[in-house]
């Protein structure tokens, strides 16, 4: 009977598991019985010492599996996700090192981005910059800005396509810097586009 409701309540939680989640929970699956199989043919020989070792490799598996079922909670806790409201709004909250960030797909790749309401444009990394396609060597650097690390170099580009959740905007004005940043900053060139920004109770909103 035991077995009967533990089978029926792994499946359940089965069922609410995207094809990714079920990939990565059989690799766990088979992780723990080649670590299981491989135990038993080294402890042939001493059955007992391989009982032992059999227990704490099941505790360690249980552990992870528990950790993996947590994760998704506990990385919403520590790097807070935007929310699509609907197709004209996107609500997130602050981070823990006190700024915005926002995710945007950028000529069809992720780019993560602080909010920076000081910045008059949008300013790429060298490394985002790189991850939509476009080649850092090859541009003229020809603006300059005035950033916490001194002056540095900028070089124009543009944004074929910028998707925020449900809303779409093509041609983009931005900068990618000659020097070294942390993270891209998206600046007023995006965010004047929206007809409210709102930062209240610790959450930022913008709707077109």
């Amino acid at each position: 009977m035991a077995l009967r409701v533990l089978g029926s309540a792994v499946n359940a939680y089965i069922d609410t598991m995207s094809t990714d989640q079920i990939m990565q929970l059989t690799y766990l699956v088979l992780l723990g019985a080649a670590i299981g199989g491989s135990a038993i043919v080294a402890g042939r020989k001493n059955m007992g010492k391989m009982a032992q070792q059999a227990a704490i490799w099941a505790l360690i598996f249980i552990g992870v599996i528990g950790g993996y079922g947590l994760w998704e909670d506990i990385s919403q806790n520590v790097n807070p996700r935007q929310a699509v409201i609907d197709d004209s709004t996107v609500a997130v909250p602050r981070g823990n090192d006190g700024h915005y960030h926002l995710t945007l797909e950028i000529d069809g790749a992720p780019v993560a981005f602080i909010v920076d309401t000081g910045a008059s444009q949008i300013v790429l990394s060298q490394q985002d910059a790189t991850r939509i396609g476009i080649d850092p060597s090859t541009l003229n650097y020809s603006g300059i800005a005035n950033t916490a690390n001194g002056v540095v170099r900028t070089a124009p580009v543009t944004l074929s396509e910028v998707v925020l959740g449900g809303i779409t905007d093509r041609n983009i004005p931005a900068v990618v810097n000659g020097g070294e940043m942390d993270a891209s900053l998206l600046g007023m060139t995006y965010l004047g586009l929206y007809d409210r920004i709102e930062i209240a109770n610790g959450e930022l909103v913008l709707n077109r």
